[in-house]
Parts: C-alpha cells; sequence; structure tokens
C-alpha cells in the first residue's frame, strides 16, 4: 500500500527486502536529483526492522548516499535528526500503530517534515521505473548517538515549558511502551521532569503484548497498572511514538482526542495563532481551545495537510484527534514525547486530576462506522445530506462535514481503503448514532 505516508504492507508477504531496496535506492536517487547527499535511518521493534533496516541502508549507500544511521528510535526523532543535523531527508522503518505482522517505510523530506504529496508520487515514479541505480561513487555510512538526545533537550527546552511547577508535582506516571520504540526516550523524559515512573512493556522487542494503536480498548493493562500503583495518570504510546493517549487516575482510557484538547490548554497566554486539527477530530479540541482564548481552523484528514495548513496559518499548534500532537515550536510532525510534556504542564498549571479536567467541561461521544465505496461519484450524497440538514454548516475540503454548535458529522472517501468513512460526534450516543445512521442511508442509497 502506497500513500503520503509511505510503503507499507505485510513483512515477508507484500513488504520483502527486495522491496525496501528497490523503494530506498529510489528514495536515494530523488534525494540526489535535488542535490542532497545525506540521509537519516531510523527504526521501530519490530522483528522484521533490523533487515528491512540493513537493506535500505544497502540500497541508499549504492546510490550514492551517505547513510547516517540512528538505529532504533522514535519517528519524530528521526524527524529531528533530519533538521538538526541537517541532513537531506531520511526514513523510518515502522509501520507505526499498524498490526505487529506489518512493516513500512515512512519518508521524511528536508527539514525534517514527510514528503508532500507531489514529492511522494515522484518517489513512487522512480520506484516504479526502470533501471534506478547509482550514476556516480558509492556513498559511505556513518552513525549518530546523538539523536535521542537532542530530541529530549529540544523538549526541555521551551522557554515556556514551567519544569518548576512539572518537577513540583512528583507525578506518578504509569506507562505503556508496548515494547517499541518508546523505550528509548520515554522513561528519560519522564525522569527529567522528576516523574515516579511504573512502566510495563519496555523490552524494545516488537512483540506486542496486544494490538499496538494506543485507543481504549487495547489499553486494559495500562489501567490495571494505574489502579494497582495509585498513579496520577497512565501514558500509552505507539510502536514509533508519534502518539500518545492517557488514562485518568482510576484507570478509565479518555480518548485519544483529548490529548491534543491537553496540550492546548498548555500553550501560554503569550503564544497567540489558531489551532490547526482535521475534520473528524473531537470538540473537545475546540473548547480546550476557547478557554486558551485561540481560534480553531480545520484541515482535511492527514498529518501531511494538517502541517500544511499550520505553516501557511501560522499555527501555534495542532495536531489530529489520533492522540498526535505537533508543536511549531519544536518540529513540524506528531510527537508524543512534547504531547506527555505538554499534558503535564497542564495538570502542574491547572493543580487538577485528569478526571476533573475531562468532567469540568462538555462531553461527547464520537460514532464510527465505513461501508462500501459506491462506483460513482459521491456527489449525489453529499447533495442529499445537504438538502437533510440544510441548516447545518457545511465544509466540502475532504468529502462533506456537516456540523452545528455541539455535533457534527463527516462522511468522506478513505485515502487508504476502498471504503467511505462515516464519523459522527454528539453530545449523546444515541444522537451521534442517529447521524450516523443517516449518513449510512445516503450512502446505502447511492448503492455502497
Amino acid at each position: 500500500m502506497r500513500s503520503v505516508s509511505g510503503v507499507r504492507g505485510i513483512a515477508g508477504a507484500d513488504l520483502t527486502t527486495d522491496v525496501v531496496r528497490r523503494y530506498a535506492a529510489a528514495y536515494g536517487a530523488f534525494v540526489r536529483a535535488r542535490g542532497g547527499r545525506r540521509v537519516g535511518l531510523g527504526r521501530d521493534s519490530r522483528a522484521s526492522g533490523p533487515a528491512f533496516y540493513a537493506a535500505a541502508a544497502d540500497a541508499l549507500v549504492a546510490a550514492g548516499v551517505e547513510v547516517v544511521e540512528l538505529g532504533m528510535v522514535s519517528t519524530p526523532t528521526v524527524q529531528l535528526a533530519v533538521e538538526d543535523l541537517p541532513l537531506d531527508g531520511g526514513i523510518v522503518v515502522t509501520a507505526s500503530h499498524n498490526p505487529i505482522e506489518w512493516n513500512a517505510l515512512k519518508f521524511v523530506g528536508a527539514g525534517g517534515r514527510f514528503l508532500t504529496r507531489p514529492d511522494a508520487d515522484a518517489l513512487f515514479a522512480l520506484a516504479d521505473g526502470a533501471g534506478v541505480g547509482p550514476d556516480g561513487p558509492a556513498g559511505r555510512r556513518s552513525r549518530d548517538d546523538g539523536a535521542v538526545g537532542r530530541h529530549l533537550d529540544r523538549v526541555l527546552g521551551l522557554p515556556w515549558l514551567d519544569l518548576v511547577a512539572i518537577r513540583s508535582r512528583r507525578f506518578r506516571v504509569a506507562l505503556d511502551c508496548v515494547r517499541g520504540a518508546g523505550a528509548t526516550i520515554m522513561p528519560a523524559l519522564f525522569e527529567a521532569l522528576g516523574c515516579e515512573v511504573r512502566a510495563i512493556n519496555l523490552e524494545p522487542d516488537g512483540a506486542f503484548p496486544h494490538e499496538p494503536e494506543p485507543i481504549p480498548e487495547h489499553l486494559g493493562e495500562l489501567s490495571a497498572l494505574v489502579r494497582a500503583s495509585g498513579a496520577d495518570l497512565g501514558i500509552a504510546v505507539d510502536p514509533d511514538v508519534d502518539r500518545l493517549a492517557i488514562v485518568d487516575e482510576s484507570g478509565r482510557p479518555i480518548g485519544e482526542d483529548y490529548t491534543l484538547a491537553f496540550a492546548v490548554r498548555a500553550v501560554p497566554p503569550q503564544l497567540r495563532g489558531p489551532v490547526v486539527t482535521n475534520l473528524s477530530t473531537s470538540l473537545v479540541v475546540d473548547d480546550a481551545a476557547k478557554m486558551s482564548g485561540l481560534a480553531v481552523e480545520r484541515a482535511p484528514v492527514g498529518e501531511a495537510n494538517v502541517v500544511e495548513r499550520m505553516m501557511a496559518r501560522g499555527a501555534v499548534i495542532g495536531g489530529e484527534g489520533n492522540g498526535g500532537v505537533i508543536l511549531p515550536a519544536v518540529h513540524l510532525g506528531r510527537d508524543a514525547p512534547v504531547a506527555a510534556a505538554l499534558a503535564l504542564a497542564t495538570l502542574a498549571r491547572t493543580g487538577l486530576s485528569v478526571s476533573a479536567i475531562v468532567n469540568g467541561g462538555p462531553r461527547y461521544v464520537i460514532v464510527k462506522a465505513k461501508l462500501g465505496r459506491p462506483a460513482g461519484s459521491l456527489d449525489a450524497v453529499y447533495a442529499a445530506l445537504r438538502r437533510r440538514w440544510s441548516d447545518a454548516s457545511a465544509d466540502v475540503q475532504d468529502g462533506l462535514r456537516l456540523a452545528w454548535g455541539d455535533r457534527w458529522i463527516h462522511v468522506r472517501p478513505s485515502g487508504t481503503e476502498p471504503v467511505v468513512r462515516v464519523i459522527a460526534e454528539a453530545p449523546t450516543d444515541a444522537d451521534a448514532q442517529g447521524l450516523v445512521e443517516d449518513g449510512r442511508r445516503a450512502l446505502l442509497t447511492m448503492g455502497a
């Protein structure tokens, strides 16, 4: 599967060392065609990672590129290394939150941001073409062991992050790294923030003990640890550490949309600019922004789309409702260490517990569904929904999003599956379910 997020597949079946070599060689040619010579390479802990990492390194060297090996690190650590050293690009061998049998290549452009759609298309065209190979001398390898330290320094060095207030709280944190790359940075971050940490699944061997996406149904072990240890909160990260979820002090997962909401509340009053998030993110982010006097702007779904809008609008913070927080003051990419530091900053500043913050604002229920995609255009579906709810505010950037004050529905074609996603949020489950059912009926009428 190919998208702006990279190339992914089942390790050993769809994604083999030969496939990895082909795309890594194409990326080397892509970088060199733009005058670059140095590429960072990192990976998460998946069992197929070492072989794919070695294959990618060999192909890049053969393509005439200097490979700066970063080893097992988080995805945002690789992005920062590309920006800091600086390098001309990077590859991360990771399937992020995908199940254990998957792996992937994520491609980082110069400046530390993921490739744009036109650049990704250009890379794929090179990979599909015949005869991609070196046009000069072979490259070489070097090693950088300072990337994690620089990442921590960047987070802890935020001038407005009140380290004294955070450290004075001596937070008790329960941590689940899902045996991924989180072990390379999250314990050190919490130690630097003066926290007492009880951790599970720190062994970075890729033997995920549960499904690795940090959503409530996968956080049972962490919830039990929070209760057993008397922790102030639980923190879960995905295998490549760009997403983070929070569990409250009672052991209840609060939902990954709250990660961005907590981060928004940490933005100090002197920083002005919009909050950018995607069209399918919860209204809890709008509520948090309102409390901080910040406007919210919504972009199409996808990290690259959010980052592009953040750059265009001078956003102070952004992210997505999947637990991804993007803070331009650190870098323009989702970053779980940043999300963790900002969540603790919010708790320290307010003096409140996680549950008190959640219960202190409006509550919503999000319901998600997907249906087979109709053969024809979705325009007729969108038109029917707009007639059905003529009083709603309509956004057509990415499918159709219809919104009222305290509820919304978003209907959009998936970028990774042959399905249409229907997502709705409302104050009650019945209201959200009703919106989704209306969306489903409109799609079924059109043959979905």
